[in-house]
């Protein structure tokens, strides 16, 4: 029944797809799938050079802008500055956090937007952070610092980094494409004083002021790859080269160079040379090995040098070499792997894979340009999140989160439901994206610091950064046998099972140590963890992973739920040793959606069931008593005057659906209809017939307060958080319909 005011539709009853597709629910449902991947197509990383003499990350995701390690003589009072290009494609705020080893000033697009005071230069590892507004397009961020005894420079970078990445590249048309901060030398005078301009990022190089590092490196000339510039000279060890032919016209081609030492040339998976000793050589190489294929080269490195020279033609007419993978800010054609012990031996069958490094015998290598010291790393660069967990107009496509993973958990059930294999097809490739690079991803950050992608699942640190987009990736694993899967699976099952924090009762909680949410529990984390466990536990047979998590939720039990009203707080507070005693509509509704999906596997002879089956049933009676005349729930459950949201609205069908036609409700024709009544809702007042989701409430933190949930938690459209579990809502309304005709009963009319 309606408790209080009534919540006006997020949209006109004409804009609404029940307005165009009303009782078609499977229409409904496809409409929701293809609007998301339309608007979220499968771009991949985006490759860039990357100087490895330039401006690395901290642990903690800040860039270590200092001047002291790399300039130690640099006297008293002199100044340097760094500079970077930022591109948004939206408007988009974020935090920076700024920690200064001395005096600094940060400008962004040539305006002040932070000076530091006596206590950032002073007070050792103090951390300002300073909201910055990103433009749509090109941003500058330009840092000037000076020296003092104490230090010389600064660490910056996004708070909370692994979530709201900051990607800064290098400005200047010269250096388009490049990833990193520029910097310069220190100079005696302040060149950037009195009102000078600042430097833009899409200017030209500013050599008249300062010199500008690291320093601008071009690649070997187009034919020749000399690796003792990368390398120095390493007797016996090999690099491979990677390259690719232009498309050609005309008869076989002709391939003829030189080396220092031992060569093989293949075209595709075709050996065209093999040249046991350095020196020069002619081959000809039939047209039927040359089209459409990459080449490879493997060079041992000689006595005297370590170099090659490779030359195509055709009919006389000089072929041109193109770059097998794009590198933006790398215009030469030839990527390199290595060094590489000569007793390791790689064909082409093993080469041109840009998603993993590989064995150099001694250490990990990974491909590296032919200029020296910039390597070839991959960067999410896709929609980033803001202050208000809002994205940019970007795909997100590649990133993983856990948001998305109820997206992706979606997806595959809609594809299942609607006969749909592209729609799985893109979930695979999505989760194929983070799981491939997983092995990369962790290199790449004890490589230089701080990951360039898989940022979250790689600084794994709590149940947000695994659980939700592992559960997913373990469903899509019943479509799509993908070995890569498997370590990232064995990874997160670790991590909960050893590493997580635990109370002494075994809950799961946060320590968060230093931050505002220390030492709490969440409702939410019932979802970010047990879904995962019990896949986990049916993929393995490990029924400890199910033990486990069936005992979560009683123990979430015992500290959230408030039993006059059947419902859940949101959150434990043990630092006031109390729950904040407010429902929050989405944190309840993870811990419904997430017990239906552990119901589904927990055995009826399992000890904890008899338990269970009724906590089931407690919640849903709670939550149909508060549902809205309109179909939805509110914000805060028991609040009139909260405004109707859609993501616990879709969570509450959800389950309540697979509760009726599972059988583990008593009373099924009431919750039946309530689902329908739950999902016309949605269809009527916050799904619009282009299928965009309205009313699902942002990313939260949490409060002692209804008004925070109210007020300060604004409604988003097309939020991840919303999307995915309105495609599950919709699937098992479809179910739940079918399952209705098949037992002919009515209540599917009579809910409508």
């Amino acid at each position: 029944m309606e408790r209080g005011i009534k919540t006006a539709s997020y949209i006109r009853e004409e804009e609404s797809i029940d307005s165009r597709l009303r009782g078609d629910h499977r229409a409904i449902v496809s409409v929701l799938a293809d609007r998301y991947i339309g608007a979220n197509p499968p771009l991949p990383f985006v490759f860039r050079a990357w100087p490895l003499d330039g401006i690395m990350q901290t642990a903690d995701g800040l860039f270590d802008i200092n001047w002291r390690n790399r300039f130690p003589d640099a006297a008293h009072g002199m100044y340097a500055y760094a500079c970077g290009a930022v591109w948004s494609d939206a408007e988009r705020s974020i935090d920076l956090v700024i920690e200064c080893y001395g005096p600094v000033q940060l400008f962004c697009n040539g305006s002040p937007l932070y000076r530091s005071n006596a206590i950032d230069e002073v007070k050792k590892h103090h951390r300002s952070v300073v909201e910055v507004t990103f433009r749509r397009g090109w941003n500058t961020l330009f840092v000037k610092a000076r020296n003092t005894t104490a230090g010389f420079g600064c660490a910056i970078g996004a708070d909370e980094a692994k979530v709201r990445i900051l990607h800064v590249l290098s400005p200047f048309t010269e250096r388009m494409g490049q990833a990193g901060w520029v910097f310069t030398a220190p100079t005696a005078a302040d060149v950037f004083a009195g009102g000078e301009r600042l430097p833009d990022a899409a200017d030209a190089e500013p050599s008249d002021k300062c010199d500008w590092y690291p320093l601008l490196r071009r690649g070997s000339r187009e034919s020749a790859v000399c690796s003792e510039t990368l390398y120095g000279l390493q007797p016996g060890k090999k690099v491979y080269a990677w390259t690719r032919l232009e498309r050609l016209q005309g008869g076989p081609l002709t391939l003829s160079g030189r080396s220092d030492g031992a060569l093989r040339v293949w075209f595709g998976s075709h050996l065209v040379l093999d040249a046991p000793a350095g020196g020069e050589f002619l081959v000809s190489v039939p047209r039927s090995l040359v089209e459409g294929c990459d080449v490879y080269v493997e060079s041992v490195c000689g006595n005297r040098g370590w170099s090659f020279e490779l030359r195509a033609a055709v009919e006389g007419r000089r072929c041109m070499w193109e770059q097998p993978h794009p590198v933006h800010g790398y215009d030469g054609p030839w990527l390199l792997l290595g060094p590489i012990d000569e007793t390791v031996d790689y064909g082409p069958a093993e080469l041109g894979v840009i998603h993993h490094v590989y064995d150099g015998g001694q250490k990990q290598v990974y491909w590296r340009t032919a200029e020296p010291l910039v390597a070839v790393r991959p960067f999410y660069e896709n929609a980033m999140l803001s202050n208000k967990w809002t994205t940019s107009g970007m795909t997100n496509f590649a990133r993983w989160d856990y948001p998305l993973g109820v997206t992706m958990y979606g997806l595959l059930k809609s594809g299942r439901l609607l006969g749909r294999a592209d729609m799985i097809e893109y979930v695979k490739k999505h989760i194929g994206s983070c799981t491939k690079y997983y092995d990369y991803s962790l290199w790449d950050k004890e490589q230089y610091g701080f990951p360039s992608v898989n940022h979250q699942l790689v600084l794994m640190k709590m149940l947000d950064n695994c659980g939700s987009f592992g559960s997913s990736m373990l469903e899509a694993y019943r479509d799509n046998a993908d070995e890569s899967y498997l370590p990232v699976a064995e990874t997160i099952a670790s991590f909960i099972r050893d590493r997580l924090e635990r109370r002494e009762d075994g809950a799961f909680y946060r320590i968060c140590e230093g931050e505002y949410s220390e030492n709490s529990m969440w409702a939410d984390d019932l979802y970010m963890s047990t879904p995962f466990m019990k896949r986990y536990a049916q993929l393995k047979g490990d029924k400890s992973f199910l033990d486990d998590a069936a005992r979560q939720f009683l123990l979430y039990k015992k500290y959230l739920f408030m039993p006059v009203k059947r419902i859940m707080s949101h959150v434990y507070d043990f630092k006031y040793g109390t729950a904040t005693k407010v429902p929050w509509g989405r944190g309840n509704g993870w811990v419904l959606f997430s017990l239906s999906e552990l119901l589904e596997a927990v055995p009826e002879t399992h000890p904890h069931r008899s338990e269970l089956l009724p906590f089931f049933n407690d919640l849903c009676e709670g939550y149909l008593a508060l549902q809205g005349e309109s179909g939805m729930w509110r914000q805060v459950l028991d609040d009139p005057e909260a405004y109707e949201e859609s993501s616990c609205t879709a969570m509450f069908t959800y389950a309540f659906a697979r509760g009726v036609y599972n059988g583990w409700l008593h009373d099924p024709d009431r919750f039946a209809a309530a689902a329908f009544r739950g999902w016309h809702g949605l269809t009527r007042h916050a799904i619009d017939r282009a299928g965009n989701v309205y009313g699902v409430c942002s990313g939260s933190r949490y409060s002692f307060t209804a008004e925070y949930y109210k007020d300060d938690l604004k409604t988003v459209t097309n939020d991840n958080h919303g999307i995915g579990i309105v495609m599950l809502a919709g699937t098992e309304i479809c179910k739940l319909a079918e399952w209705m005709a098949v037992s002919e009963r009515t209540t599917v009319e009579s809910a409508k």
